[in-house]
């Protein structure tokens, strides 16, 4: 077997793993990244960017059918999804492309095959053994599928972004992130959709305000949703899939698409026999993302947190500076920046309301709200939501919140008020385009500072 010695050996070549690779290389480290499949991992070939691109489509799509109400006149004549993949996968080789040069640019030593942890300093791959002065697990993860097969009736969301029609009817298990965007997809394709959620709101992980404001919205475009509702089983034939939930209701649809997120893909990969802490698969390390073990390091969705491609990248990169000794600074999970690419999309960093709450007593924590319904670009757009943010009394904004048509766009000021640790003052002083959907996020600053424009 032929052995070889880096600086770093990074056994996983998604988000985490190249953005860590790249950025060490930049810093003039060896760099060996290991990778079973493509480099780009689930976000770029299975992930976020076909599905955003699927997205991208259905706006098209909800354009042409409502272009009467701007005053065009147009024809819809059906979704060639031939054409729609076609699209998509243009988008994923290119951005490939690119990476793949980038990769081979910084000169990192890209190792095919499916590599396992033999030793505190050690990747194995089929007959190669790679040294690492430092060692970083970016294995990533996988669909959970409640122990059901997929692929045939029943889909993963690996399997539904290559669909090669539209279905007439789906139901969704699951009204998370990757729920919520399939669904709006689908029924902007023209499709029935239902979907189950077991706890009491649509994304519940986002701010209660946005949750509701979702659920109005897709009530509006017919999307079909349950929740405070559990799973029961599913059984699929050669027509379509029957779905029973645990209080007898009973659907029939073409597909089930289980949405119930995502599991980290660390078994059989070494890692417990190397005395890595483990809890339910998730790698365990401490806040600067060292596992306890030699110079061993976990990025990624392995670690416990939000399993988010720009999350991952930024713990590769800090990773490669903290073996450079760089010291960079941490970024705390809560203000990761969060957008939900659905109709309308959902834009969050920081604590929500009843976070906030919690953490500082409801009694310190204040909330303003500026409404779609009164800014101009929005009308524009006709489109509805708002902007939320939530401060501690006489202290910094700690959640900014939004819904609405585009709005994601809006995140890089949320992340930075946030971050920044901005108070309503700070804020309020800031002149905000006129006429954009940014303006809402000056006016619930200068509802926080006592002074509200509207209202």
């Amino acid at each position: 077997m032929s052995e070889e010695t880096y600086d770093i050996v990074i056994l996983g070549g998604g988000n985490a793993g190249y953005a860590c690779a790249l950025r060490a290389t930049g810093l003039g480290m060896s760099v060996a990244m290991v990778e079973e499949d493509k480099v780009g991992g689930t976000c770029l070939h299975r992930g976020c960017i076909p599905t955003k691109a699927l997205l991208r489509a259905a706006e098209v799509a909800d354009t042409v059918h409502e272009s009467l109400d701007w005053g065009i006149a147009s024809s819809f004549t059906g979704i060639d999804m031939a054409k729609v993949l076609e699209f998509q996968s243009g988008v994923v080789n290119k951005m490939y492309k690119g990476l793949q040069h980038l990769v081979k640019a910084h000169k990192v030593e890209l190792v095919n095959g499916r590599g396992r942890l033999t030793g505190p300093d050690t990747v194995t791959v089929g007959e190669r053994v790679l040294h690492g002065k430092n060692v970083v697990l970016a294995s990533g993860s996988f669909t959970k599928s409640l122990g059901m097969n997929l692929g045939n009736r029943i889909l993963g969301s690996e399997h539904a972004l290559f669909l090669d029609h539209v279905p007439s009817s789906v139901v969704i298990l699951g009204g998370g992130v990757i729920g919520v965007e399939f669904a709006s997809v689908w029924k902007s394709f023209g499709a029935e959709v239902t979907i189950i959620e077991a706890l009491p709101h649509l994304v519940p992980n986002e701010d209660e305000d946005v949750s509701k404001g979702l659920e109005k919205a897709f009530k509006s475009r017919g999307i079909n949703f349950l929740t405070g509702t559990r799973f029961a089983n599913a059984q699929e034939d050669e027509s379509g899939v029957t779905v029973n939930t645990e209080d007898g209701q009973q659907f029939r649809a073409d597909y089930l698409l289980v949405a119930i997120g995502r599991g980290p893909n660390t078994a059989d990969m070494g890692y417990e026999e190397q005395g890595i802490p483990m809890d339910r698969g998730f790698v365990l390390a401490n806040e600067r993302l060292h596992t306890g073990v030699g110079n061993i390091f976990a990025v990624g969705d392995i670690v416990p947190g939000l399993q988010l491609a720009h999350r991952a990248m930024m713990q590769g990169i800090f990773v490669a500076e903290e073996i450079a000794g760089l010291n960079p600074r941490v970024v705390d999970n809560d203000n990761v920046p969060r957008v939900t690419f659905c109709e309308p999309e959902i834009a969050s960093v920081g604590l929500t309301e009843a976070k906030a709450k919690e953490v500082y007593g409801a009694e310190n924590i204040v909330s303003a709200k500026s409404n779609m319904l009164g800014n101009a670009k929005s009308q524009m757009l006709k489109a509805a939501g708002f902007v939320k943010l939530v401060q501690v009394k006489d202290g910094p904004i700690v959640g900014f919140h939004a819904l609405g048509q585009r709005i994601g766009e809006q995140i890089g000021e949320g992340q930075l008020i946030v971050n920044w640790e901005a108070d309503a003052e700070d804020l309020a002083y800031l002149t905000h385009t006129h006429p954009t959907q940014n303006e809402m996020i000056g006016e619930a600053a200068m509802a926080l500072a006592g002074k509200p424009l509207h209202g």
